[in-house]
């Protein structure tokens, strides 16, 4: 498999409450399917994996499995968490509910000490669903695991079969293309920080997983699409769209307030959990006029919206 195209990595939906709110997802997958998205990425960073049971993430799996019939989507289930013995049974539950592939980024309170320990972790997961692609996900921003990835795939094509390759976020450019010509240049190593696209589509990249692929699918599509046909003054236009609107948004917290930002398109994922925060009523109206005054309307979206 290749993810040469943006696959969204979606919110977990919470009511007011913070409890679990699965009844929403399907309203995600209409509108992103109205939006031109093809592939969702499901209970990773952004839908704030670690902050669920397991429970909630094997109902996300169930859930998910029947708004993306109804809606024409490919799911890749995040199944990475500290337990291997969650993250094996989050694996078996992706295959057996037909998603397209998994992925797994390493346990952040024991650290594997090595390439070759990384390897086995993942040589763990990816057994438990044989028949589905594997993508290691690599965010050394968050997990404080910092091993070359190129050495990782090298190490890893003997042993997972099934490894198709590397979520890569991590904005060490120069890792990315040593990782991108390992083993014959034969995996797939979708773009994971949105702020440089530009940058990664430079260096080879063909396909990207982001949170702003939720709320701004039109930039960040006709961004890659400048950056194909090699039009890059277009390209840095549209990136520097980007990085002001992901600055906005992140001021006063960025995943909460990107949710806040969804509902007010029309889209209600409710909250973040704790520990993250999220905005005040008057954050958000101010976020709102911000984006606004940057012609949010014209450049993010496919259908102009209206503030809920």
């Amino acid at each position: 498999m290749k993810l040469h195209t943006l696959v969204s990595a979606t919110h977990t939906p919470f009511h007011a409450d913070g409890s679990l709110a699965p009844e929403k997802v399907d309203a995600q997958a209409a509108f992103l399917a109205q939006q031109g998205i093809t592939h969702v990425f499901i209970t990773g960073s952004t839908g704030e994996a670690h902050s669920l049971t397991r429970d909630e993430r094997l109902e996300m799996f169930r859930t998910w499995e029947k708004a993306a019939a109804a809606h024409k989507l490919h799911v890749i289930a995040h199944c990475g968490t500290n337990c291997l013995e969650d993250a094996k049974a989050y694996a078996r539950a992706a295959q057996e509910h037909g998603f397209v592939g998994v992925s797994a980024l390493a346990p952040s309170y024991f650290k594997p000490s090595s390439v070759e320990v990384l390897v086995e972790w993942c040589a763990a997961i990816a057994a438990c669903c044989p028949n589905l692609p594997f993508y290691y996900y690599d965010i050394p921003a968050l997990t404080q695991v910092h091993l070359p990835m190129d050495k990782f795939l090298e190490a890893a094509d003997a042993v997972i079969p099934n490894l198709a390759g590397i979520k890569f976020t991590n904005t060490d450019l120069t890792a990315y293309l040593k990782a991108r010509r390992a083993c014959g240049g034969k995996f797939d190593l979708p773009w994971g920080v949105d702020e440089m696209i530009v940058g990664a589509f430079a260096t080879g990249a063909r396909g990207g997983v982001g949170s702003t692929y939720n709320f701004a699918p039109k930039l960040n599509q006709s961004l890659v699409a400048a950056c194909l046909r090699k039009d890059e003054e277009e390209a840095h236009r549209l990136q520097a769209i980007s990085i002001r609107m992901i600055d906005t948004i992140a001021s006063t917290g960025y995943l909460g307030t990107a949710k806040a930002l969804m509902k007010k398109i029309g889209v209600d994922v409710g909250p973040a959990r704790l520990p993250l925060g999220n905005p005040t009523t008057a954050q958000i109206e101010s976020l709102w006029q911000a984006l606004q005054d940057q012609g949010y309307n014209e450049w993010a979206l496919h259908t102009s919206v209206s503030a809920s």
